[in-house]
């Protein structure tokens, strides 16, 4: 049996950060995943380009049934201690949007980043090794029996991260470890994800696919401004993936399809001042013709504005500022970029990760039931909770 100060089971984002700052406290440390390559997650991310962080990360842009256990880790490590490592290793960034910071280049940098720092910190990585059981002996000991060999540690900490992309190896194990030390953990389900459409609404968009629109997407009280995709299956793009994650079955989400126009107001001032325009020539200077096509009657948008009466712009203003539809569900883990629910924040230490119950037990990243926002802030957890188990593991 291999002897360990900490094993870490995952190597993704938040375990190879953990790893770090376990291994520059002298720690021996050992880091097991049972793919065949680290950071997996973290090469496919941000469509090969990794959007690593948000230079506007806050506790508000996380949901979690304890809203308030993000905020020491975040705290402590922030986007600028991560954008600082970034700089360290001479990866070339930009900001996309909205915050949004992205590799110049490839993701590869960001997992080139960890296993170098791994290497500096003297951290043991064994890929191809499945966890096959788990037993305390101590109060502060456990035995892993692996598909390679057994391990002891004082220390072990779960990042094996949540459902999302079974492709990439997502498995529910997390949550087993958790229930089989006694620990709660919350239902969990697809976030980040696109939207699926019933039959008819379905058949009657499917005509839009590949269509993307600057919209704001409102459910109950959160709203989001970016691109809404219309595609074969339904309702995507960064709009969409940012309302799934609040969105229940049986609601419905609204769409405003031109935020920057109060367009009762806008037709209303058209008509005086170009009343001859034709309906549809006007609006598709603002949408793509297609969807105005769709959305208007034919014998409406060959009007001329003069002619059209003010009853008739409030129906168009209501369809393209708060057109309303019922999604009939999500496209599932399959495609989510994130799973909501997980591990219960409640028995964890929001200063350490640790179980309150299990001593030498750590929880970290996706597998807690902490959901970031599109763009940045799931990555921002995997390094602020990482962060904060590798400094007492």
């Amino acid at each position: 049996m291999q002897e360990f100060d900490v094993i870490i089971i995952g190597a993704g984002a938040a375990g190879l950060m953990c790893a770090i700052e376990a291994g520059k406290r002298q720690r021996r440390v050992l880091v097991l995943d049972h793919a065949n390559k680290a950071g997996k997650k973290i090469l496919m991310s941000g469509g090969g380009r990794c959007n690593f962080t948000n230079y506007h990360v806050t506790p508000d842009n996380f949901i979690s049934n304890n809203p308030h256990f993000c905020k020491s880790a975040l705290s402590r490590y922030t986007p600028s201690d991560f954008i600082a490592l970034v700089k360290k290793h001479r990866i070339p960034f930009h900001e996309k949007t909205l915050g949004q910071l992205f590799c110049d280049h490839q993701s590869k940098d960001i997992v080139d980043l960890l296993l170098t720092e791994c290497e500096f910190a003297g951290v043991t990585i064994r890929l191809n090794t499945a966890v096959e059981k788990i037993m305390k002996e101590s109060d502060r000991a456990f035995k892993l029996k692996t598909s390679a060999r057994d391990f002891h540690c004082q220390a072990l900490v779960i990042a094996s991260g949540g459902l999302s992309i079974p492709t990439m190896g997502a498995s529910p194990f997390g949550y087993q470890i958790a229930e089989q030390f006694g620990i709660k953990v919350w239902p969990t389900r697809a976030a980040l994800v696109p939207l699926t459409l019933h039959p008819a609404d379905k058949d009657k968009l499917s005509i839009l696919a590949g269509i993307a629109v600057d919209s704001v997407v409102s459910h109950a009280s959160i709203a989001f401004r970016e691109n809404t995709l219309f595609t074969h299956r339904g309702l995507s793009g960064p709009a969409i993936l940012q309302i799934s994650s609040y969105w229940q079955p049986g609601e419905a989400i609204e769409i405003n399809m031109l935020p920057h126009i109060d367009l009762l107001g806008y037709l209303k001032q058209a008509q005086k001042q170009h009343p001859h325009k034709q309906v549809n020539s006007f609006l598709t200077e603002h949408l793509p013709k297609r969807l105005i096509e769709l959305f208007l009657e034919p014998t409406l948008m060959t009007k001329t504005l003069a002619v059209v009466s003010h009853r008739e712009f409030e129906q168009i203003a209501k369809l393209l500022n708060a057109y309303t539809i019922k999604p009939n569900g999500t496209e599932g883990y399959r495609t989510a970029e994130v799973t909501l629910g997980g591990v219960d924040c409640d028995v964890i230490s929001s200063k350490t990760m640790e179980a309150n119950a299990v001593k030498g037990l750590y929880f970290i990243g996706e597998v807690l039931d902490v959901t970031g926002w599109l763009g940045g802030y799931n990555f921002q957890w995997a390094w602020s909770s990482g962060w904060a188990a590798g400094q007492v593991v």
